[in-house]
């Protein structure tokens, strides 16, 4: 029987997945085998000697430390797609919030309280300072066309937007799937120069933070508009303040408000609602369970943002699951066997009818964890 601990509240038709006869949820537990986890913050996290596993209901991991859990043989995964619809419609409303001053406008008629029969005129006569160009025609540049990315493309290219795009990972089946609705691009500085509005669709790591700065606000068109649904330190504050006060950039909408943002003039913050919808937080809670499922029961690596995804169908009565790191010696003799390299582990699923003995296979030089199903 499989312990898993929430460290967040998790929807209950992701939980009920996980099989009642090999699981049980204990939020309680000092060592379960399994965390199912959302924004909790898991940097300082001592795990147990249980614990394998660990699923982020959402995209964004950053709130896990995923390199010391790979050295520790401990699998953590996202839920890739799962909100991509909600974070979507959000990143749809941020491009018109960054073009409409609608909040401005909303703002202004609440100053208009009490006036009666002069509301109206003063509607009339005020309005103009709220004015704020259409997308139809106009150009988005999308940097990462990932789940959200491509989304957020299609429907920008519905209203009438030339879409822009720029993603190095991105792959052949997606490429030709917006085929005719993005024009790829073959580098950031391209991208910008050629911006009219911006939505940043990337993860965040070492690589990206800061991505827009200074240095890469300098090569967009004046006055444009930068909607980051994606990661707040994607952007740096104090960068995008000095723009939006010069007017280089006209609008940036976040849904990551910070002490900076909240008082930053032109920057519309939004409280983190990219995947505050029912339907995402159901589906990522699910993806999640579902996941954990297939590792501890099946031993198959799924959407791991630390360890080599693998997987490979039974067709042993037994199954070694081995972690090792990439120049490890490990022989196995199986019926069947998958491997993967990521980075410097691999992870090798082995498939055979006798048994393994699980603390021989441990005490391989170079072996991280196994353990036999």
């Amino acid at each position: 029987m499989f312990t898993v601990k929430t460290l967040n509240a998790i929807d209950p038709a992701g939980l009920k997945r996980l099989p009642q006869t090999d699981f049980v949820v204990d939020d309680n537990a000092e060592d379960p085998a399994a965390i199912i986890v959302r924004s909790a913050k898991m940097l300082d996290y001592v795990p147990g000697p249980s614990l394998l596993a660990v699923a982020r209901a959402g995209a964004g991991y950053n709130n896990i430390p995923t390199d010391r859990f790979a050295e520790l043989g401990i699998y953590v995964c996202n839920s890739p797609g799962a909100n991509s619809n909600a974070v979507k419609e959000l990143a749809v409303c941020a491009l018109i919030l960054a073009s409409r001053n609608i909040f401005g406008g909303i703002d202004w008629c609440r100053t208009l309280a009490g006036k009666g029969d002069e509301v109206a005129p003063l509607v009339e006569k005020g309005k103009a300072q709220f004015t704020g160009p259409e997308l139809m025609g106009k150009t988005l540049g999308l940097l990462g066309l990932g789940a959200v990315g491509a989304k957020v493309a299609k429907a920008a290219h519905a209203l009438g937007m030339t879409v822009l795009g720029c993603d190095p990972f991105l792959s052949d089946a997606l490429k030709q799937e917006l085929t005719g609705i993005v024009e790829m691009v073959p580098d950031q500085a391209s991208l910008f120069s050629r911006s009219e509005y911006l939505s940043l669709h990337l993860p965040l790591n070492a690589d990206t933070k800061n991505t827009v700065r200074a240095e890469t606000i300098a090569l967009m068109p004046d006055g444009v508009r930068i909607i980051n649904i994606a990661r707040g330190e994607l952007v740096c504050d104090a960068d995008m303040a000095a723009a939006l006060k010069s007017g280089k950039v006209s609008r940036y909408v976040t849904d990551f408000p910070n002490g900076d943002t909240v008082s930053m003039e032109g920057c519309v913050s939004i409280p983190h609602l990219g995947a505050s919808t029912p339907e995402s937080e159901t589906n990522c809670a699910i993806m999640a369970a579902d996941q954990v499922t297939e590792y501890l029961l099946r031993g198959n690596i799924v959407n791991s943002v630390n360890l080599p995804n693998v997987r490979m169908d039974r067709s042993g009565k037994y199954r070694a699951v081995i972690l090792a790191k990439k120049d490890a010696e490990v022989a196995v003799d199986a019926a069947a066997k998958a491997e993967a390299v990521r980075g410097d582990i691999k992870a090798i699923l082995a498939d055979r009818d006798e048994p393994f003995d699980q603390a021989a296979l441990a005490a391989i030089p170079g072996v991280i964890r196994a353990r036999v199903l």
